[in-house]
């Protein structure tokens, strides 16, 4: 007995620290969190800010481009040179360089406006790399909160797993001091032991699947899936959800929708920059050059020049086999299959909305009717255990009620996660999932 006791106290020194050490982890951490350091958002993240920094005037094509020039030539030849009177001239290791050097500037004035739909073309590439953050974004808040929210309900479930086990161990001390005074048979405390080892078992597995959840959230949330901490105790439900609200949201701030949106906005930008090209590209050119030149043999020793040139050059497509009209038609088409795309998108997210509100609906009515068995349950329970205790019932009607109540208290907890997670779909389909 000793030794038992010491046994309990060493655990109970190691299991107090621990508990101790324990993070409350509040939602709004765990979504801060994953704003922060989970991989998808960050990678979506930096796709954004390389979408934002193509977005600029001179990758459409409209700024000048200035070039800085030099070129420095040198040889050392044998050179004969003959004149027209006969005359010749001969110079061994002659000595040629020159040097030239200068700023250009080149500059597409006109390209048929192509370069001003470009400029709009980046800028809703832009906006589509925003949708996308932002739908991975809800994505992953909505995974977070899913993955959160299960936990509680698992924490609950292990709760009532406990309290089932105090109700074990009273019934198996009964039975034990029944068997002892001769008013039980062994069979009673072995079938009290048999039910206290079931529910240990169901015990070791609702902690076992309570670990594991964790090791997902922190896997989520981009930290050492290590990290031991504990979560709310309740699921707040939010019941006022409408439909038409959802609906109207969903139709503006959906970013799947919006995405598809600007897919058809950037198709309509690509057939104007297409179009342009029906029309003349004019380019202007300038600069000012620096040359120098010396040679050892010839005509002029040496020269120099310096001075400023410039000019401008247009181009028009007369004729290109019917290749601007058949890649002005596929442009088209590909507009009209943006549109279907949209309509596409907006028939499937009317089509998730009504289908998820309906489940909604539903695990609303199941929260309400699973609280009041829960509550039936535990009330059956607490009167079985007071007959049973004075022994007017028998164990296996105490077993039933006590079964009865951890089934009730399951269902309850499973009920309020699933219309948790139904609040959820809904608001990531009408994009207004807070973050």
């Amino acid at each position: 007995m000793k030794l038992k006791t010491l046994y309990s106290i060493l655990a109970l020194m190691v299991w107090i620290p621990n508990l101790k050490a324990q993070e409350v982890l509040t939602l709004e951490t765990a979504v801060k969190t994953a704003l922060e350091n989970n991989f998808d958002i960050r990678i979506a993240s930096n796709s954004a800010k390389m979408d934002a920094t193509n977005a600029t005037a001179g990758n459409a094509g409209m700024l000048p481009k200035v070039t800085a020039n030099i070129a420095d030539n040198n040889s050392v030849q044998n050179s004969s040179q003959t004149r027209q009177d006969g005359t010749k001239n001969e110079l061994n290791n002659a000595k040629n360089n020159s040097l030239t050097y200068g700023v250009s500037l080149d500059w597409t004035v006109f390209d048929g406006f192509k370069m001003f739909a470009k400029k709009s073309q980046l800028e809703a590439l832009q906006k589509l790399g925003d949708a996308q953050l932002k739908l991975t974004i809800i994505t992953k808040i909505s995974d977070v909160n899913a993955t959160y929210f299960d936990l509680v309900q698992q924490q609950q479930q292990l709760a009532a797993l406990d309290s089932s086990i105090v109700i074990s161990n009273q019934r198996l001390t009964m039975a034990q001091n029944r068997f002892s005074i001769g008013k039980a048979s062994k069979l009673e405390v072995l079938n009290a032991q048999v039910d206290l080892n079931t529910d240990l078992t169901m015990l070791a597995r609702q902690k076992e699947t309570l670990a594991n959840t964790k090791i997902l959230l922190n896997q989520l949330l981009a930290r050492d899936v290590k990290t031991n901490f504990k979560v709310s105790e309740t699921i707040a439900v939010d019941t006022n959800l409408l439909l038409p609200a959802l609906s109207d949201a969903a139709a503006k701030q959906n970013p799947q929708l919006q995405a598809q949106l600007i897919n058809k906005r950037v198709a309509e930008l690509q057939l104007k920059q297409v179009k342009g090209n029906r029309y003349p590209t004019i380019k202007v050119n300038t600069g000012y050059n620096f040359s120098e030149s010396q040679s050892s043999l010839g005509f002029t020793s040496s020269s120099y020049s310096r001075g400023l040139n410039y000019g401008f050059s247009a181009s028009l497509n007369i004729f290109d086999g019917f290749a601007q009209k058949r890649t002005e038609k596929i442009a088209q088409l590909q507009i009209e299959n943006a549109q279907i795309a949209v309509e596409q998108q907006t028939a499937t997210l009317n089509a998730q909305l009504e289908s998820s509100y309906q489940t909604y609906l539903t695990n609303l009515d199941l929260l309400q009717l699973e609280e009041q068995n829960e509550a039936i349950a535990k009330q059956n329970l607490d009167i079985t255990l007071a007959k049973f205790k004075i022994g007017t019932i028998t164990p296996v009607e105490f077993r039933t009620a006590q079964l009865n109540y951890i089934n009730a208290k399951v269902r309850n907890t499973n009920a309020q996660y699933q219309a948790k997670l139904s609040e959820i779909s809904l608001k990531e389909l009408a994009g207004s999932m807070s973050f």
